[in-house]
Protein backbone atom coordinates (compact mmCIF):
# COMPACT_ATOMS: atom_id res chain seq x y z
CA UNK A 1 0.00 0.00 0.00
CA UNK A 2 1.49 3.32 -1.07
CA UNK A 3 1.43 6.62 0.82
CA UNK A 4 -1.48 7.98 -1.22
CA UNK A 5 -3.64 4.98 -0.33
CA UNK A 6 -2.81 5.38 3.35
CA UNK A 7 -4.20 8.90 3.23
CA UNK A 8 -7.49 7.72 1.68
CA UNK A 9 -10.35 6.30 3.73
CA UNK A 10 -10.55 2.53 3.30
CA UNK A 11 -13.62 1.44 1.30
CA UNK A 12 -14.92 -2.13 1.08
CA UNK A 13 -17.60 -2.87 -1.50
CA UNK A 14 -20.00 -5.70 -0.66
CA UNK A 15 -21.78 -7.45 -3.55
CA UNK A 16 -24.52 -10.01 -2.98
CA UNK A 17 -24.55 -12.64 -5.75
CA UNK A 18 -27.39 -15.12 -6.28
CA UNK A 19 -26.79 -17.09 -9.49
CA UNK A 20 -25.97 -13.92 -11.42
CA UNK A 21 -22.48 -14.86 -12.58
CA UNK A 22 -22.18 -12.58 -15.61
CA UNK A 23 -23.75 -9.60 -13.86
CA UNK A 24 -21.48 -10.07 -10.85
CA UNK A 25 -18.36 -10.37 -13.00
CA UNK A 26 -19.29 -7.16 -14.83
CA UNK A 27 -19.95 -5.35 -11.55
CA UNK A 28 -16.59 -6.43 -10.11
CA UNK A 29 -14.80 -5.37 -13.29
CA UNK A 30 -16.33 -1.89 -13.05
CA UNK A 31 -15.29 -1.69 -9.38
CA UNK A 32 -11.72 -2.70 -10.15
CA UNK A 33 -11.59 -0.07 -12.89
CA UNK A 34 -12.30 2.56 -10.24
CA UNK A 35 -9.97 5.53 -9.94
CA UNK A 36 -10.19 5.09 -6.15
CA UNK A 37 -7.32 2.88 -5.02
CA UNK A 38 -7.78 2.17 -1.28
CA UNK A 39 -10.58 -0.25 -1.97
CA UNK A 40 -11.43 -3.93 -1.64
CA UNK A 41 -14.29 -6.10 -2.94
CA UNK A 42 -16.18 -8.76 -1.00
CA UNK A 43 -18.68 -11.02 -2.78
CA UNK A 44 -21.36 -12.75 -0.74
CA UNK A 45 -22.37 -15.87 -2.62
CA UNK A 46 -25.91 -16.98 -1.89
CA UNK A 47 -25.52 -20.72 -2.64
CA UNK A 48 -25.10 -20.11 -6.38
CA UNK A 49 -25.13 -23.12 -8.73
CA UNK A 50 -24.11 -21.33 -11.94
CA UNK A 51 -20.34 -21.50 -11.44
CA UNK A 52 -20.15 -17.99 -10.01
CA UNK A 53 -17.58 -18.79 -7.33
CA UNK A 54 -15.08 -20.44 -9.67
CA UNK A 55 -15.53 -17.75 -12.32
CA UNK A 56 -14.87 -14.98 -9.78
CA UNK A 57 -11.82 -16.75 -8.34
CA UNK A 58 -10.30 -17.21 -11.80
CA UNK A 59 -11.08 -13.73 -13.14
CA UNK A 60 -10.50 -11.73 -9.96
CA UNK A 61 -8.29 -13.61 -7.47
CA UNK A 62 -8.01 -10.55 -5.21
CA UNK A 63 -11.76 -10.59 -4.49
CA UNK A 64 -12.82 -12.16 -1.19
CA UNK A 65 -15.74 -14.59 -1.44
CA UNK A 66 -17.91 -15.36 1.57
CA UNK A 67 -20.30 -18.30 1.26
CA UNK A 68 -23.72 -17.73 2.77
CA UNK A 69 -25.18 -20.74 4.56
CA UNK A 70 -28.81 -19.70 4.15
CA UNK A 71 -30.86 -17.06 2.36
CA UNK A 72 -31.58 -14.25 4.80
CA UNK A 73 -32.73 -11.75 2.18
CA UNK A 74 -31.17 -8.43 1.27
CA UNK A 75 -30.99 -7.42 4.92
CA UNK A 76 -29.55 -10.51 6.56
CA UNK A 77 -27.25 -11.47 3.68
CA UNK A 78 -25.71 -8.02 3.41
CA UNK A 79 -25.25 -7.85 7.18
CA UNK A 80 -22.78 -10.74 6.82
CA UNK A 81 -20.71 -8.63 4.45
CA UNK A 82 -21.04 -5.51 6.56
CA UNK A 83 -19.74 -7.36 9.62
CA UNK A 84 -16.79 -8.66 7.60
CA UNK A 85 -16.01 -5.17 6.30
CA UNK A 86 -16.11 -3.72 9.82
CA UNK A 87 -13.83 -6.50 11.08
CA UNK A 88 -11.41 -5.53 8.31
CA UNK A 89 -11.53 -1.91 9.50
CA UNK A 90 -13.30 -0.35 6.53
CA UNK A 91 -14.03 3.36 6.96
CA UNK A 92 -16.89 3.18 4.45
CA UNK A 93 -18.92 0.14 3.36
CA UNK A 94 -20.41 0.28 -0.14
CA UNK A 95 -23.34 -2.14 -0.51
CA UNK A 96 -24.08 -2.98 -4.14
CA UNK A 97 -26.51 -5.11 -6.11
CA UNK A 98 -24.69 -7.48 -8.42
CA UNK A 99 -26.49 -6.02 -11.45
CA UNK A 100 -24.89 -2.58 -11.20
CA UNK A 101 -22.12 -0.97 -13.26
CA UNK A 102 -20.11 1.91 -11.77
CA UNK A 103 -18.54 4.91 -13.44
CA UNK A 104 -14.77 4.88 -12.68
CA UNK A 105 -15.11 8.07 -10.60
CA UNK A 106 -18.12 6.88 -8.59
CA UNK A 107 -16.36 5.77 -5.40
CA UNK A 108 -14.01 8.74 -5.43
CA UNK A 109 -16.91 11.19 -5.69
CA UNK A 110 -18.89 9.48 -2.93
CA UNK A 111 -15.94 9.41 -0.52
CA UNK A 112 -14.89 12.98 -1.33
CA UNK A 113 -18.29 14.38 -0.42
CA UNK A 114 -18.82 12.00 2.49
CA UNK A 115 -15.55 13.06 4.05
CA UNK A 116 -16.34 16.77 3.62
CA UNK A 117 -18.61 16.76 6.70
CA UNK A 118 -18.29 14.41 9.67
CA UNK A 119 -22.09 14.38 10.06
CA UNK A 120 -22.62 12.91 6.59
CA UNK A 121 -23.18 9.25 7.34
CA UNK A 122 -24.80 7.75 4.24
CA UNK A 123 -24.18 8.66 0.61
CA UNK A 124 -25.43 7.30 -2.68
CA UNK A 125 -24.88 7.86 -6.40
CA UNK A 126 -27.19 9.04 -9.14
CA UNK A 127 -28.67 5.78 -10.42
CA UNK A 128 -29.55 5.34 -14.11
CA UNK A 129 -31.43 2.61 -15.93
CA UNK A 130 -28.88 0.31 -17.55
CA UNK A 131 -31.00 -0.17 -20.66
CA UNK A 132 -31.54 3.61 -20.97
CA UNK A 133 -28.18 5.04 -19.87
CA UNK A 134 -29.39 8.66 -19.74
CA UNK A 135 -32.65 7.91 -17.91
CA UNK A 136 -32.59 8.42 -14.15
CA UNK A 137 -33.76 5.60 -11.91
CA UNK A 138 -33.12 7.29 -8.57
CA UNK A 139 -31.61 10.53 -7.35
CA UNK A 140 -32.23 9.46 -3.78
CA UNK A 141 -35.53 8.70 -2.12
CA UNK A 142 -38.24 10.50 -0.19
CA UNK A 143 -41.04 9.39 2.12
CA UNK A 144 -44.48 10.81 1.31
CA UNK A 145 -47.12 12.00 3.76
CA UNK A 146 -47.86 8.41 4.73
CA UNK A 147 -44.16 7.49 4.84
CA UNK A 148 -44.40 5.44 1.66
CA UNK A 149 -41.20 5.58 -0.40
CA UNK A 150 -40.61 7.07 -3.84
CA UNK A 151 -37.54 7.99 -5.90
CA UNK A 152 -36.59 11.52 -6.93
CA UNK A 153 -36.52 12.13 -10.73
CA UNK A 154 -37.46 8.51 -11.44
CA UNK A 155 -37.79 7.79 -15.19
CA UNK A 156 -36.77 11.32 -16.14
CA UNK A 157 -34.22 11.87 -18.91
CA UNK A 158 -31.10 13.47 -17.49
CA UNK A 159 -31.03 17.03 -18.83
CA UNK A 160 -28.93 18.39 -15.98
CA UNK A 161 -31.83 18.87 -13.56
CA UNK A 162 -29.97 17.03 -10.76
CA UNK A 163 -26.51 18.53 -10.38
CA UNK A 164 -25.77 19.38 -6.75
CA UNK A 165 -25.54 17.04 -3.75
CA UNK A 166 -28.86 17.08 -1.90
CA UNK A 167 -30.23 15.72 1.34
CA UNK A 168 -32.68 12.85 0.93
CA UNK A 169 -34.74 10.59 3.19
CA UNK A 170 -33.04 7.43 1.95
CA UNK A 171 -30.64 6.03 -0.64
CA UNK A 172 -31.58 3.28 -3.10
CA UNK A 173 -30.46 -0.07 -1.75
CA UNK A 174 -28.87 -1.01 -5.09
CA UNK A 175 -25.91 1.24 -4.20
CA UNK A 176 -25.61 2.67 -0.70
CA UNK A 177 -22.37 3.72 1.00
CA UNK A 178 -22.37 3.87 4.80
CA UNK A 179 -19.83 5.26 7.25
CA UNK A 180 -18.46 2.71 9.71
CA UNK A 181 -19.28 4.98 12.66
CA UNK A 182 -23.00 4.91 11.83
CA UNK A 183 -23.18 1.14 12.09
CA UNK A 184 -21.41 1.23 15.43
CA UNK A 185 -24.01 3.72 16.66
CA UNK A 186 -27.33 2.53 15.20
CA UNK A 187 -26.64 -1.10 14.28
CA UNK A 188 -27.01 -3.21 11.15
CA UNK A 189 -29.86 -3.49 8.66
CA UNK A 190 -33.05 -4.69 10.35
CA UNK A 191 -33.33 -8.35 9.30
CA UNK A 192 -37.07 -8.49 9.97
CA UNK A 193 -37.60 -6.68 6.66
CA UNK A 194 -35.87 -9.39 4.57
CA UNK A 195 -36.51 -7.51 1.30
CA UNK A 196 -37.71 -3.98 0.46
CA UNK A 197 -37.88 -0.81 2.54
CA UNK A 198 -35.02 -1.96 4.77
CA UNK A 199 -32.76 0.75 3.33
CA UNK A 200 -35.43 3.39 4.02
CA UNK A 201 -35.70 2.21 7.64
CA UNK A 202 -31.89 2.16 8.04
CA UNK A 203 -31.58 5.69 6.67
CA UNK A 204 -34.45 6.91 8.84
CA UNK A 205 -32.72 5.41 11.88
CA UNK A 206 -29.52 7.22 10.91
CA UNK A 207 -31.27 10.55 10.39
CA UNK A 208 -33.01 10.31 13.75
CA UNK A 209 -29.55 9.85 15.30
CA UNK A 210 -28.31 13.09 13.74
CA UNK A 211 -26.62 11.79 10.58
CA UNK A 212 -27.09 13.31 7.12
CA UNK A 213 -28.14 11.16 4.17
CA UNK A 214 -27.05 12.62 0.83
CA UNK A 215 -27.32 11.83 -2.87
CA UNK A 216 -24.22 12.75 -4.90
CA UNK A 217 -25.09 13.30 -8.61
CA UNK A 218 -21.43 13.45 -9.67
CA UNK A 219 -21.18 9.77 -8.63
CA UNK A 220 -22.91 7.67 -11.30
CA UNK A 221 -24.06 4.08 -11.53
CA UNK A 222 -26.23 2.04 -13.91
CA UNK A 223 -28.68 -0.54 -12.54
CA UNK A 224 -30.07 -3.40 -14.65
CA UNK A 225 -32.70 -4.71 -12.25
CA UNK A 226 -35.46 -2.12 -12.65
CA UNK A 227 -36.54 -0.83 -16.08
CA UNK A 228 -38.83 2.08 -16.86
CA UNK A 229 -41.73 -0.31 -17.52
CA UNK A 230 -40.94 -2.45 -14.48
CA UNK A 231 -43.87 -4.63 -13.41
CA UNK A 232 -43.16 -6.14 -9.97
CA UNK A 233 -44.37 -9.61 -9.06
CA UNK A 234 -46.88 -10.22 -6.23
CA UNK A 235 -44.14 -11.12 -3.74
CA UNK A 236 -42.86 -7.54 -4.08
CA UNK A 237 -46.32 -6.27 -3.15
CA UNK A 238 -46.26 -8.53 -0.09
CA UNK A 239 -42.92 -7.24 1.20
CA UNK A 240 -43.65 -3.61 0.41
CA UNK A 241 -46.99 -3.81 2.23
CA UNK A 242 -45.83 -5.67 5.33
CA UNK A 243 -42.62 -3.68 5.61
CA UNK A 244 -44.36 -0.33 5.12
CA UNK A 245 -46.34 -0.98 8.29
CA UNK A 246 -43.27 -2.37 10.01
CA UNK A 247 -41.45 0.88 9.22
CA UNK A 248 -44.33 2.93 10.64
CA UNK A 249 -44.53 0.78 13.75
CA UNK A 250 -40.76 0.70 14.37
CA UNK A 251 -40.48 4.49 14.22
CA UNK A 252 -43.75 5.28 16.01
CA UNK A 253 -45.33 7.20 13.14
CA UNK A 254 -48.05 9.69 14.11
CA UNK A 255 -51.55 8.21 14.29
CA UNK A 256 -52.64 10.26 11.25
CA UNK A 257 -49.84 8.70 9.16
CA UNK A 258 -50.59 5.20 10.42
CA UNK A 259 -54.33 5.48 9.74
CA UNK A 260 -53.70 7.06 6.34
CA UNK A 261 -51.50 4.16 5.31
CA UNK A 262 -54.13 1.62 6.38
CA UNK A 263 -56.94 3.47 4.61
CA UNK A 264 -54.89 3.78 1.45
CA UNK A 265 -54.12 0.05 1.49
CA UNK A 266 -57.73 -0.95 2.17
CA UNK A 267 -58.91 1.32 -0.65
CA UNK A 268 -56.44 -0.38 -3.02
CA UNK A 269 -57.61 -3.84 -1.96
CA UNK A 270 -61.25 -2.90 -2.58
CA UNK A 271 -60.42 -1.42 -5.98
CA UNK A 272 -58.45 -4.50 -7.03
CA UNK A 273 -61.38 -6.66 -5.90
CA UNK A 274 -64.46 -4.99 -7.39
CA UNK A 275 -63.25 -3.04 -10.44
CA UNK A 276 -63.20 -5.19 -13.61
CA UNK A 277 -60.15 -3.42 -15.07
CA UNK A 278 -58.06 -4.60 -12.10
CA UNK A 279 -58.81 -8.32 -12.48
CA UNK A 280 -55.15 -8.82 -13.30
CA UNK A 281 -54.26 -7.47 -9.86
CA UNK A 282 -55.95 -10.25 -7.89
CA UNK A 283 -52.64 -11.96 -7.06
CA UNK A 284 -51.27 -8.61 -5.88
CA UNK A 285 -54.43 -8.06 -3.83
CA UNK A 286 -53.93 -11.41 -2.12
CA UNK A 287 -50.28 -10.59 -1.48
CA UNK A 288 -51.22 -7.24 0.03
CA UNK A 289 -53.79 -8.87 2.33
CA UNK A 290 -51.21 -11.44 3.42
CA UNK A 291 -48.67 -8.70 4.06
CA UNK A 292 -51.10 -6.80 6.28
CA UNK A 293 -52.05 -10.01 8.10
CA UNK A 294 -48.42 -10.99 8.69
CA UNK A 295 -47.64 -7.52 10.01
CA UNK A 296 -50.44 -7.86 12.55
CA UNK A 297 -49.19 -11.33 13.50
CA UNK A 298 -45.57 -10.13 13.70
CA UNK A 299 -44.42 -12.60 11.07
CA UNK A 300 -41.13 -11.27 9.72
CA UNK A 301 -38.41 -12.52 7.43
CA UNK A 302 -39.12 -14.45 4.25
CA UNK A 303 -42.61 -14.50 2.75
CA UNK A 304 -44.37 -17.82 3.41
CA UNK A 305 -44.62 -20.00 0.32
Amino acid sequence: MNQMELLQPYVISVILNSNRREDTLSCIESLLNSTYSNHKVIVLDNRSTDGSRDAIRIAFPSVQIIDLLSNMGYAGNNNVGIKAAIAQKADWIFILNEDTILHPECIKELVKFGESDEKIGIVGPLVYHHDEPDCIQSAGGKLDQYWDSWHIAQNQSDIGQIVLPHTVDFISGCAIMVRNAIIKQIGLIDERFFLYKEEAEWCLRARKSGWRVTNIPSAKIWHKGVQREYRPKPYVTYYKTRNWFLLLSTHHAPLSVYLGAWLQSIRTIISWTIRPKWRGKRAHRNAMVLGMKDFLLHRWGQMPS
